[in-house]
């Protein structure tokens, strides 16, 4: 009897042990779960529950459950969520010269893009946030697709750059996207994203800038048959996480998270080339037109604006230079 009580005693002991030892993680998103982005971020944490073997438990809360942007990062700087899972824009707010990340027409290609972000000018940035916030990118910053790619749907063919003037286009009130396409020669007028279909079907605009993944769903194709890829931006998804709790994590428990970040960056490359080549083809069975953008044209014509910008103290220090580092690396 004794001996039986000091088994379920010491059984009692060790399960509480085990349920203390493990670490549990609150991950917030934007998206839904059964969307593309949702499905990596389930992934994700599935995949780092099974590498650490269950010593870090990464608990995902989609559709905002955790707050809006400016809520989410202030718990995540206060170590109430420990991975935030949106655009790196978004820590601007401690390290200015993020803005800059996705800035259009910039890059020659998605390749060009990728070295930027991982250069030395760019850790520099994210390091400068760090020291503000305490927040920094988990692992390499573009390791998550987002997009996967961005084309403009419109209801005029646009086949070529000289194909951008005198377009009527669609824009969300941001001061360089205004100022981007007004350059390109475009006629830009601002709308919220919800009355696009309305505002394309009314002629109040001929054409919209949108992420691939995003065309179908919000049904453009019906009213802007002609989609073309133009690469405006690339955009990855950020899993910001707060330093501190990365930092007491055990060496063997941070390289089993790692290693669910590398693969889940792996599937999300994989799933949004299969989305979007899913979608374009149904779109174009519709009726649709696709075309991919010679885009070098835009990027060259962009040169210009990016030198006056520069000119005027607008661009981050070394923001141009580590663009011509990551090109000339190519070569």
């Amino acid at each position: 009897m004794i001996r039986s009580i000091w088994f379920a005693t010491a059984f009692a002991f060790a399960a509480t042990s085990n349920a203390h030892a493990e670490t549990t993680w609150r991950m917030a998103t934007k998206q839904p779960v059964d969307s593309p982005e949702g499905q990596i971020f389930e992934l994700f944490a599935d995949l780092t529950e099974e590498y650490t073997n269950g010593e870090l438990v990464v608990q995902v809360f989609p559709n905002e459950q955790l707050g809006k942007e400016d809520a989410v990062l202030e718990q995540l700087q206060a170590n109430i969520i420990q991975i935030y899972a949106e655009g790196f824009g978004y820590m601007k707010k401690w390290e200015p010269a993020l803005a800059w990340l996705s800035a259009p027409f910039a890059f020659d290609d998605y390749d060009h893009w990728q070295r930027f972000m991982t250069s030395d000018t760019v850790d520099a940035w994210f390091d400068s946030a760090a020291e503000q916030s305490g927040v920094r990118p988990l692992g390499d910053p573009t390791r998550i697709l987002r997009g996967p790619f961005r084309v403009m749907v419109s209801n005029v063919p646009v086949e070529s750059a000289e194909a951008i003037e005198g377009v009527k286009i669609r824009m969300h009130e941001n001061k360089v996207a205004i100022e981007t396409w007004d350059h390109l020669g475009a006629e830009v007028i601002t709308l919220p994203w919800t009355e696009v279909y309305q505002g394309i079907q009314k002629g109040i605009v001929e054409a919209v800038n949108s992420p691939i993944a995003l065309v179908e769903s919000m049904r453009f194709n019906e009213v802007a048959p002609y989609i073309t890829r133009h690469d405006e931006y690339w955009q990855s998804v950020g899993f910001m996480v707060n330093e501190a709790a990365l930092n007491d994590l055990s060496k063997e428990t941070r390289a089993g998270l790692m290693r669910a970040y590398d693969e889940a960056g792996t599937e999300s490359q994989e799933l949004m080339s299969s989305v979007a080549d899913k979608s374009i083809a149904d779109m174009e069975a519709d009726g649709a037109t696709y075309t991919v953008l010679d885009t070098a044209p835009l990027v060259e014509k962009m040169q210009t604006y990016y030198d006056e910008m520069a000119a005027s103290g607008a661009l981050p220090d070394g923001f141009l230079e580590a663009i011509e580092a990551a090109r000339a690396s190519d070569s």
